[in-house]
């Protein structure tokens, strides 16, 4: 008996211990906090549907799936139900954003167009107008041309396919206060530079062309006849010409063949010798280059061709390129402090006879007038 006693009390102790774990495990994955990051899309739509429009504006800044929950479909209809209803509001601004996916464009055109629509008929004073990825068309841009000529100063419209040149001619000839433009290059024409060059156009600021092509070989690129660029500039001699090219190499043949008053540039694909080598022949107004990648081929002779012609350059920034230590160091002699930045990956530079990666640092910092250090990828 006692022996059976003292193994009987061995036997609950020992499930004793074993219990503890396991009513350990459940409480620590009770205590564990929710990753509400990964609840499904479904549920956080669902969530979002009872919040204020401000409230969900806050919430999709989180994180990247909350974003994208709010970045969707539904979210673009609750849009254009709130523009259907503003008929007694007059707007001086308005923008649309899709910060996650260009999510109007999977709206029924008729749908959208109808709710934009109302905004330009009651809105006489419209002086803002971003619809960047949208599926406005030229029926409805001669309808906020109709009601708000007058007053129009920015009109952003990158990514609108159904927009054509005649429907952005129709603005530039009708909407002579225009100061900022953003468009596609498919948009842009001789006729479109001229209406803005009229005598009756204010002077343009700011001018941004977006040159993208989303399959090799597959996109036509016109060319803009260089009287036409002549014209503009002489209009609007302070204006900022920003391009931004996403091509491929071969796809760069229509570009940079004669001068363009071209002030920002920036590549966000691998762009060769030859047309760098171009852009310093042609871009005498260029203040910043940024370049995503090269190859493997050094960019001496070119970088060193766009500090003798661009004498206004105070910006670079250069990704996957090569360049040897001493064109660079001579490249920013020449620029001198006028370079206020100056974006180089230590990868970029390669040491020569004359300059070592630790000595081209002094040597920089000196002809900048500051102390400068190239970028360093991060090692985490």
């Amino acid at each position: 008996m006692k022996r059976g006693g003292r193994d009987s009390d061995q036997d609950s102790a020992e499930e004793g211990t074993a219990e503890k774990p396991k009513r350990l495990r459940t409480t620590q994955e009770r205590s564990q906090p929710c990753d509400w990051g990964n609840l499904l899309q479904d549920i956080v739509l669902h969530v979002f549907k009872y919040l204020p429009l401000l409230d969900r504006a806050h919430a999709s800044q989180v994180c990247r799936n909350w974003n994208q929950v709010d970045s969707s479909k539904e979210s673009a209809e609750a849009a254009c139900d709130i523009l259907s209803q503003l008929v007694n509001c007059s707007l001086k601004t308005l923008g649309l954003i899709s910060t996650a996916r260009p999510s109007f464009m999977d709206l029924p055109k008729s749908h959208f167009i109808s709710a934009l629509t109302v905004v330009f008929v009651n809105s006489k004073s419209l002086s803002s107008l971003k619809i960047d990825d949208t599926p406005v068309d030229d029926p409805s841009l001669k309808v906020l041309v109709a009601n708000n000529s007058d007053t129009l100063k920015l009109l952003k419209m990158s990514s609108c396919p159904h927009v054509s040149p005649a429907g952005i001619l129709c603005v530039a000839d009708q909407c002579h206060g225009l100061r900022e433009l953003a468009l596609n290059y498919h948009l842009l024409s001789d006729e479109l530079l001229l209406a803005l060059s009229s005598e009756k156009h204010v002077r343009l600021e700011h001018l941004r062309i977006d040159v993208v092509s989303e399959n090799p070989g597959q996109t036509h690129f016109h060319t803009i006849q260089k009287s036409s660029w002549d014209a503009f500039i002489k209009h609007s001699p302070k204006v900022n010409l920003v391009m931004y090219f996403f091509l491929y190499e071969e796809e760069f043949d229509p570009f940079f063949r004669y001068e363009i008053p071209a002030t920002h540039l920036y590549f966000g694909r691998s762009v060769s010798k030859d047309v760098l080598g171009r852009v310093g022949m042609t871009c005498p107004r260029l203040v910043e280059l940024v370049v995503c990648a090269n190859g493997l081929r050094p960019l001496d002779e070119e970088l060193i061709r766009i500090a003798e012609r661009c004498k206004n350059l105070s910006a670079i920034g250069l990704g996957e390129c090569e360049v040897s230590c001493s064109a660079f160091v001579e490249f920013v002699k020449m620029c001198g402090g006028r370079l206020s930045q100056l974006s180089i990956m230590e990868e970029v530079l390669i040491p020569d006879q004359k300059y070592s990666l630790e000595q081209i640092h002094w040597e920089v910092s000196k002809h900048l007038g500051r102390v400068w250090f190239p970028d360093m990828m991060p090692t985490w």
